[in-house]
């Protein structure tokens, strides 16, 4: 049991926890530093959705903006990730 559950998590536990420690510090370092908070990307969304359900299909050219700006983020992430894990 132990052994697939190494295998899915990419390593072992505490490694695997110490991973997500480390990037979660950085990621928040950056979000702080560019003045957005939790809160701010909860009510980004929540806006949203309710921006979409008040203005109907109108509010499907948000979503581009909205893919772009989160790929700027999840991309570099990838493929980050993906050469960490190459090297092994």
């Amino acid at each position: 049991m132990s052994n697939n559950v190494n295998r899915f998590l990419g390593g072992t536990v505490i490694g695997t926890i110490v991973r997500l420690l480390v990037v979660s510090l950085i990621v928040g370092f950056i979000l702080s530093a560019l003045g957005i908070h939790p809160l701010d990307i909860y009510y980004g969304i929540a806006d949203f959705f309710a921006g979409l359900w008040h203005r109907g299909f109108a509010a499907l050219g948000e979503v581009g903006r909205y893919f772009v700006l989160g790929a700027l983020i999840v991309v570099p992430l990838f493929l980050i990730i993906r050469i960490v894990s190459y090297r092994r």
